[in-house]
Parts: structure tokens; C-alpha cells; sequence
């Protein structure tokens, strides 16, 4: 197992409660878990990087268990208890400072630090859909939900938010516009925050400025956004709707710059490579695709037999894994030796195409008795 896990470049969590691992340069998929004693209560929600060198993946189940898996090693090291089932499901994930933070459904966000066994919690109100840590500034992390705008905490100051969106104006018929942040992330470089709703909208806040509205606005679609990704040195991003619809919206100006076609279901999460033009996508069709993000191609399809919820990728060369071209090497080593083997034994095979002719000709000659002696019949009649 710890063979195989070193070769997997994506990860990704179902609903059935397993971690499968992908080498896209094998083009395979492996299962990392205990296939007999799978059951819903182990769904994973969430998966993030337990360390900067990528050895652990830690994997947030729906039943508050929060697990570590060890890539080196290939199986799971720890298992910590981090919520309660009737709190809700894992929204977001992240490691701060040798702290583990948490956010569930139900609101709470929970710092985690070692060698004290009572967290740190943080109402960040009801119904939130995802928790997202600013990559720059590891300590603030950004929560939203329905009904529950967009708010920025400092997990070193978690008695008020950092950051509180403001809604935006009433509609053309002075009522209310409902809130629904279903994604979010950190726009690199800059304070700025863009976020999905579902009401299919994007939009982008700034902290720094003294408005708390959006500051940019976006549409896309006619169906609810369900997740977001922004690509590495680029002024757009990544939005993928409940209809397997993926898009390009530049957030200079709110324009969508472009589509990528291939879904077949809703979309549950996205993410792009950290340096690569390359996003990952999955889903309800239970495949993991990976699109160019330059030409908006399709790189490779994986099917992966259950509903997705979450995707990993490494930071590594997804393309040029050296464990994975070293591993398909033997392989195909592995296979042309076979092969060599089996034209050896064809080649001692004596031949009978003569035999075979002899035979057909015996064959055609009683055929040619019977009709013979059919018409005998048939005279005599």
C-alpha cells in the first residue's frame, strides 16, 4: 500500500467513506481504506495537506472523526474525535500554526491545539457551507452560508470578525435579495475575497476598502454555484454549478472568458494546481477529470465507481511523477517479458494447415455424397 500511495498525485473522498488515491500517470486508482467495515457515518467531507511537505492527507469524516493519512507509510497513523454527528458534516479544513481547525454546519469552528484538550470555539453563525484559510495569512480563515454572509476571523482574536459582508442592495422591486455563500476563497496577492452563491452569482469583497458590499458581481448560469477555484497567476476563476457546468469568469471584468464541457453531473468541488494551468473537478457522475485551463481541454478522466465529495492535488508535476514513470516502467518491463514468453511458446506450436485442408475436402465430399444421394430419392420417386 505504501507503494502505491507514494504514486498517487490526486485525492479524493466519497460518500462511501473512501480515500482513493489516482496516479494519472499510471492512469489508475487505488482504495485506502477498510473495505468491510465501510458504512455512511464514515463519509468524507473535507481533505486537506496535514504538513507542508504533503506526507499526511487529513480527511474529515461526516461522523466528527478527523483522520490522518500517512502517504509514506500508506495507511491511516491517527484518528481524532472533532465533532458530533448532530452538529452536522465537515465544511472546511485547515492546519494553523500546529493547530487544526474545523467548521461544521452547525456554525462552530474549532481550533484545535496541541497538548490542550479543550479547543477554541467560534460561533460564525447557522447554516454554513464552507470555511476557507487564507493561504498568505494562515491564521484567518473566511466562513459563509445560507443566510449567513461572508466573515473573516482571526483565529488570534476569535471574539469578533475580522471582516463582515455586507448584502447587497434590494432588488428592482425594493425587496430583499437572499444570501447563499455556497463557496469561497482568498484571492492571492491581495486581500480581496471572491465567493459563489446559490443563486448562480459571483462576487468579490474587499476588506481594505470601506465598502463592505461587493465590489464586483457576476452571473452565470441559471442553476445554483457549488464550488470555486483559482487558477495560479491568473485574474479569473473557476466556477462549477448543480448541472456539471464549469466556466472561466474574469474577475476584472465579470465576464465569462469560457466553458469546460465533459460533466455529466453536479459538481461537489474544484481545485487547481499551484502551479500548473490544470483544474480538477468531481462529482455526482463519479468521475475526476482534469481540464486544461489554455486551451479548456480535457487531460484525463477517471472513473471512480462512487459520488465524489472532495479533490486534493499535489503540488508535485502531476504529469512527471518520478515514483509513477519508475513504476510504469516496470510494469511495462513486466508485460514485455510476458509477451516475449508467450511468442516463444507460439513459435514451438508445430503447424497443421495442411491437415485442416484434408479435412474441409473429406467434409465437402460428404456433403457432396448426401446431396448425391438425395436426388437418387428424389428419381426413384
Amino acid at each position: 500500500m505504501a507503494d502505491k500511495s507514494r504514486v498517487c498525485s490526486v485525492w479524493v473522498g466519497s460518500e462511501t467513506g473512501i480515500l482513493k488515491g489516482v496516479s494519472l500517470a499510471k492512469k489508475q486508482a487505488f482504495n485506502f481504506c477498510e473495505m468491510n467495515c465501510l458504512s455512511r457515518d464514515q463519509e468524507v467531507c473535507v481533505l486537506c495537506w496535514g504538513d507542508a511537505q504533503e506526507t499526511e492527507v487529513l480527511v474529515g469524516c461526516s461522523n466528527g472523526e478527523v483522520k490522518t493519512f500517512s502517504t509514506e507509510k500508506g495507511l491511516f497513523t491517527e484518528t481524532r474525535q472533532c465533532g458530533q454527528s448532530d452538529e452536522g458534516k465537515f465544511t472546511g479544513l485547515a492546519v494553523a500554526d500546529s493547530a487544526l481547525v474545523t467548521s461544521v454546519e452547525s456554525g462552530l469552528v474549532k481550533v484545535w491545539k496541541e497538548g490542550v484538550t479543550k479547543p477554541v470555539e467560534i460561533n460564525a453563525g447557522r447554516s454554513v457551507c464552507r470555511m476557507r484559510q487564507n493561504a498568505s495569512q494562515r491564521h484567518h480563515v473566511a466562513t459563509g452560508g445560507k443566510e449567513n454572509g461572508l466573515k473573516v476571523w482571526d483565529l488570534e482574536r476569535p471574539d469578533v470578525p475580522v471582516f463582515t459582508a455586507k448584502n447587497v442592495r434590494n432588488d428592482w422591486l425594493d425587496l430583499r435579495v437572499p444570501e447563499w455563500v455556497r463557496d469561497l476563497a482568498f484571492i492571492p496577492d491581495s486581500e480581496k475575497i471572491v465567493t459563489c452563491t446559490g443563486h448562480h452569482q459571483v462576487r468579490v469583497y474587499d476588506p481594505a476598502s470601506p465598502q463592505r458590499r461587493p465590489v464586483l458581481e457576476a452571473q452565470f448560469g441559471e442553476h445554483p454555484l457549488t464550488a470555486l477555484a483559482l487558477p495560479a497567476g491568473s485574474p479569473c476563476v473557476v466556477v462549477g454549478n448543480t448541472q456539471g457546468q464549469l466556466a472561466m469568469i474574469d474577475l476584472r471584468k465579470g465576464l465569462v472568458r469560457g466553458c469546460l464541457k465533459g460533466l455529466a453531473g453536479g459538481v461537489r468541488e474544484l481545485q487547481c494546481h499551484p502551479s500548473l494551468p490544470l483544474v480538477a473537478s468531481c462529482g455526482l457522475d463519479r468521475f475526476l477529470r482534469i481540464h486544461s485551463l489554455d486551451d479548456r481541454s480535457l487531460q484525463h478522466k477517471v472513473y471512480l465507481k462512487s459520488r465524489l465529495n472532495c479533490v486534493l492535488l499535489s503540488s508535485r508535476d502531476l504529469e512527471a511523477c518520478p515514483e509513477a514513470v519508475t513504476a510504469e516502467a516496470e510494469v511495462a518491463a513486466a508485460e514485455e517479458e510476458g509477451e516475449d514468453e508467450e511468442d516463444a511458446v507460439w513459435d514451438t506450436m508445430e503447424t497443421v494447415t495442411e491437415k485442416t485442408r484434408k479435412c474441409r475436402k473429406a467434409d465437402r465430399g460428404d456433403e457432396g455424397a448426401e446431396e448425391k444421394s438425395t436426388k437418387k430419392r428424389k428419381v426413384k420417386k
